[in-house]
């Protein structure tokens, strides 16, 4: 059975609370279940990491490098500002798919530049709650070549 862990970066911990306009009402908890679900279906071992602290995410990537098939990650607006997360991302040597709920690009100047993409195998963002299935589906085709 593949592996794939989902990390979560700051505040992520706090939807269905926060700018429902842009992240719709859904909670990270109801993500974690259809990934789950979507797991199962797949044989595939979905575990999702969320952390507001830029250190321990760095540490969760490391440790995937060894214990993962693959890794997606909405590191939040880390994604903008971290370049030890662009750093523990190029350690890695399995595949990484960059997830954002919201558009970056229909989004203030700032959220436009990402420190991930370059490192990534894909990006996908825009698609709310359900970037999470298309990052899913997109990472089993990864690992099914």
């Amino acid at each position: 059975m593949k592996k794939i862990i989902i990390v979560n970066g700051p505040n992520l911990n706090l939807l269905g609370e926060r700018e429902k306009n842009q992240y719709g009402s859904f909670t990270l908890k109801d993500i974690e279940k259809n990934c789950k679900k979507f797991g199962e279906k797949n044989n595939l071992d979905i575990n999702l990491y969320q952390s507001n602290i830029e250190g321990e995410i760095v540490e969760k990537i490391q440790n995937s490098r060894k214990n993962q098939n693959g890794l997606i990650i909405n590191a939040g607006g880390y994604t903008h500002t971290s370049v030890a997360i662009h750093d523990a991302l190029k350690i890695i040597k399995i595949p990484i798919i960059e997830l954002h709920i919201s558009n970056i690009y229909n989004r203030e100047d700032f959220r436009h530049k990402s420190l991930i993409s370059k490192i990534a195998n894909g990006v996908i963002c825009g698609f709310g709650a359900h970037g999470y299935i298309m990052a899913l589906e997109a990472m089993k085709k990864f690992l099914d070549k």
